[in-house]
């Protein structure tokens, strides 16, 4: 058994890390943690059945909700194995995907008892502006940071729990105390609750900051994916949460609302929410009339 053990969200990186010639076995844990039915701490089987259906749907049946569990299993049956390596070192970014995903894996660890554990979690890199995460790091920028590693403290698991807690429940007075900490543990926590807080529906216009921004972009005239996807990102400030799945499924919403806000026109009237055989150059944009008066956030 390999004595350290790499843990780090998103397969770019995930893929970049397994590439840059440390020692050990690289894990790649993949969920959106920030969203959807979820208890905090380790999962029973029924939250993991839960779960596997909510991301299905979420992805418009993009993935399979077996195929989904199956992963989901395969996460949590290699978190209780790292018990048995003499490292675990967790690998993640300032964003909000990988904030609410740190928390949660320290929690699960310190379920298993495992606190065995080293840090190393940056907002940003010499020399990549806007910097959003660790999925724009080349192997051997990734190795740089190895070296800055830092053991997790008690009061860092403590607080990862509050954390873990916070997002399952989605409670809002924990989130509003949590987004005004400071200099609490988990240092990146604050923004990454503060930007989850922003995609709460607006009282106004029923749409959250990532929903707005892409609808402004299509009613500025972006009529492909590629601009669309272009102009929201040049439109949302680092670190940046989503990928293009998530922007496409929110663009989906709002083509699904009633009434509907854009138009989509291409091949079943939706942008692929995952790996697809569809080609995104196949598909227009276009804001329809009947929208809120606000449009962004």
């Amino acid at each position: 058994m390999n004595p350290i053990c790499h843990i780090i969200g998103g397969d770019i990186a995930g893929g970049c890390l397994a590439k840059a010639g440390l020692s050990g076995e690289v894990f790649v844990w993949r969920d959106i943690l920030y969203d959807g039915p979820r208890q905090p701490g380790w999962p029973t089987e029924t939250e993991l059945c839960t779960r596997a259906l909510f991301l299905e749907e979420s992805t418009a049946g993009g993935m399979d909700r077996k195929f989904i569990l199956k992963g989901l299993h395969n996460q949590y049956q290699r978190l209780a194995e790292a018990a048995v390596h003499e490292h675990v070192v967790l690998w993640f970014d300032a964003c909000l995907f990988d904030q609410s995903m740190l928390a949660h894996i320290l929690a699960c660890l310190a379920h298993t008892g495992n606190k065995r554990a080293e840090l190393i979690c940056v907002d940003a890199f010499p020399g990549i502006e806007p910097f959003h995460g660790l999925g724009q790091l080349q192997p051997g920028q990734l190795a740089s940071l190895y070296p800055g590693r830092r053991p997790v403290t008690d009061g860092q698991f403590r607080f990862a729990a509050v954390v873990d807690q916070a997002f399952a429940t989605q409670d809002a007075a924990v989130f509003a105390e949590l987004s005004e900490t400071t200099d609490p543990p988990l240092p990146f926590v604050p923004a990454a609750v503060r930007r989850w807080l922003q995609e709460q529906p607006d009282p106004r216009t029923g749409l959250g900051r990532l929903e707005a921004l892409a609808l402004a972009a299509i009613r500025a005239g972006c009529e492909t994916p590629g601009e669309i996807l272009k102009a929201v990102s040049a439109a949302d400030p680092p670190p940046r949460f989503w990928g293009d799945t998530t922007l496409w499924g929110k663009i989906n919403g709002l083509a699904d609302r009633a009434p509907a806000l854009v138009l989509i026109e291409g091949p079943g009237g939706r942008l692929p929410q995952w790996e697809s055989r569809v080609s995104l150059a196949d598909f227009n944009l276009t804001a329809l009339p009947c929208q809120p008066s606000h449009t962004t956030a």
